[in-house]
């Protein structure tokens, strides 16, 4: 007869199987990685302009995505006429054969690519209470409505021009932050989605990459699923970035004196002044009731002189915006460098009250500058008393983008993180078509990009402005769609079209995304794409979408705080905090 075990042996096994559960739950999930990797690839040796032959495509398919056509297309003007040079693989009934490219289970890859060219943990912020919904006196929006669900049998083309801005997530987190519920008016939920890292891979040896990736809404029980779409540019480093000419346009006038808005200013733009080189050139115009040039071109190298005439600035008169511009593009116009970076960056509440008043009225007459290579960035200081109509549509007509400093940390983020972005432009009039496929898909609706939507009939006209990209830059789109019943296949092709700044080569990529590339459960898809959904939902519910009213702030608040434990990212506990006040 077999002893029986004693009580110290039970004790002794049930506390390792209790060990070895805690050490296995301790570790990683992979499916929750944030990076992605590419599946279709045009390539090219370097970012220059590409000779008589288009690029060939090389496609690599990670298990999940499908490519199925991929197009070049170069576009010459050849004495007034428009000659296109064209190459076209056509393979829409067969997978493409796998690429040898290390992958992380779950994490979304590439569509297509374009020619070359801490450990510490981090604690949740402190919760507030629920904002109230007042708004700061003189402080202009524009309502661009809410995009509806669009059927595919009526019309199965979604085209816009992507957005790098990141102005509305920080103007309403300045509200949040205030004790005050942001307008409606205010979201832009493409701002909201392209303030976040989106965990991308930086493409090697090529200008840009097309990402893509699904999975089912959480929010929903119909059976919605949220995709997005995801577009990477290139890195420069600012070792080799081309000699930058920059022009400082500084709103003076007396609504800058409010909370200290030009002090910090001055602070932001020091920031940028301490990373430029001895061959960068910066000037200062100053407005305020009238224009006046405070230092012309100077060489980077001395920043004594600069940060001198910057710190001595002091608030003056009404604001007449339409004059210190202008002067500021003559004052860059005189400094253009003819292969380097040519960019006015104004610093203001967007305010005009002196000459023209309008943005419509100013925009036209700084598009002749653009055309000519002279780009515009446009930064947004304080709350109320604030235009944000205005500063939005300059720096999109002035080829530029647009950002919102309401501290330091934000001028870091803009003149030190991402100073390559705010500065190079990769690519002109960059847009996207989303061709979806009205066997698969039964209705989409894209969230935001509301005020950048392009005809379909023009995604190949060269002549419509477009958005302008940044080297580093990523952007990114949000759809919620709805399959047919049982389908399988093609769910859309993606398209890229832009213009090379220096050779002003048009280029085509695109790439095709398919159901085998849904994750089949929001849980288990890449983080970065849950953090995208999750913020883009805080947005529709901030702007009282229609679309929104499955989603509760509580649901985006718990979804928030686990990810930025995931994710280790003081960004997102920012965001969970915001969620949380909120309610």
């Amino acid at each position: 007869m077999k002893n029986k075990p004693n009580l110290s042996t039970l004790l002794f096994l049930l506390i390792a199987v209790l060990l070895l559960a805690a050490c296995s739950s301790s570790e990683k999930v992979t499916n929750d990685s944030t990076t992605s990797n590419p599946i279709a690839v045009e390539e090219s040796s370097s970012n220059e302009e590409s000779d008589d032959s288009p690029s060939q495509s090389i496609t690599s398919n990670p298990q999940t995505v499908e490519v199925t056509r991929v197009v070049t297309e170069t576009v010459i003007e050849e004495g007034g006429t428009i000659v296109v040079e064209a190459e076209e693989a056509l393979d829409s009934e067969e997978y493409a054969e796998p690429s040898v490219v290390e992958e992380v289970q779950g994490a979304p890859a590439p569509l297509a690519t374009a020619p070359a060219v801490s450990n510490e943990s981090i604690a949740p912020a402190p919760t507030a209470t629920r904002p109230s919904a007042s708004v700061p006196p003189a402080v202009f929006f524009e309502e661009y409505g809410v995009n509806p669900y669009i059927l595919t049998s009526v019309d199965n083309l979604s085209t816009f021009s992507l957005d790098v801005d990141t102005g509305s997530y920080s103007i309403a987190r300045r509200y949040l932050q205030d004790g005050l519920m942001p307008p409606p008016a205010a979201i832009r939920v493409e701002e909201f989605v392209n303030s976040f890292d989106q965990g991308y891979e930086i493409p090697p040896n090529t200008d840009f990459a097309i990402y893509a990736d699904g999975a089912p809404s959480p929010f929903h029980t119909d059976g919605t699923y949220f995709l997005r779409i995801g577009v990477q540019g290139y890195e420069s480093s600012e070792e080799i970035r081309p000699s930058a000419a920059l022009t400082f346009v500084i709103d003076v006038s007396g609504s800058m004196a409010q909370d200290n808005r030009l002090g910090l200013v001055k602070q932001s733009l020091e920031i940028l002044v301490n990373r430029m080189r001895a061959d960068d050139t910066i000037a200062i115009v100053v407005y305020g009731s009238d224009a006046r040039v405070v230092l012309h071109p100077t060489n980077g190298s001395d920043r004594n002189t600069i940060l001198n005439a910057i710190y001595s600035l002091e608030t003056e008169g009404s604001t007449n915006l339409e004059a210190g511009l202008l002067l500021g593009y003559e004052m860059a116009n005189r400094a253009y460098k003819g292969s380097g970076i040519n960019r006015v960056i104004l610093a203001s509440d967007g305010v005009a009250n002196v000459g023209s008043t309008s943005a419509d009225g100013i925009a036209a007459q700084i598009r002749v500058y653009a055309d000519a290579g002279i780009q515009l960035t446009t930064i947004g200081f304080g709350l109320g008393n604030y235009n944000d109509v205005m500063m939005e549509q300059l720096a999109n007509q002035g080829d530029g983008n647009y950002g919102y400093i309401d501290t330091l940390k934000e001028a870091e983020d803009l003149f030190v993180d991402n100073i390559m972005s705010t500065l190079q432009v990769i690519g002109l009039d960059a847009k996207i078509q989303v061709e979806f496929d009205r066997n698969v898909v039964q209705q989409y609706r894209l969230i935001g990009y509301e005020n950048r939507a392009i005809a379909d009939e023009d995604f190949r006209n060269d002549t419509i402005d477009a958005a302008e990209f940044g080297a580093g830059h990523t952007a990114a789109a949000i759809y919620a769609v709805q399959l047919v019943p049982g389908a399988q296949g093609r769910i859309a092709t993606v398209n890229l079209r832009w213009q090379d700044p220096d050779s002003r080569v048009v280029k085509e990529i695109n790439g095709v995304f398919t159901t085998d590339s849904l994750v089949s459960s929001f849980d288990t898809a890449p983080l970065h794409y849950q953090l995208a959904i999750t913020v883009s939902q805080y947005a529709e519910l901030l702007r009282d979408s229609y679309w929104a009213d499955s989603v509760s702030m509580n649901d985006l608040r718990i979804r928030a705080e686990r990810l930025a434990s995931q994710m280790n990212d003081e960004e997102v506990w920012e965001l969970a905090n915001l969620i949380s006040i909120s309610q």
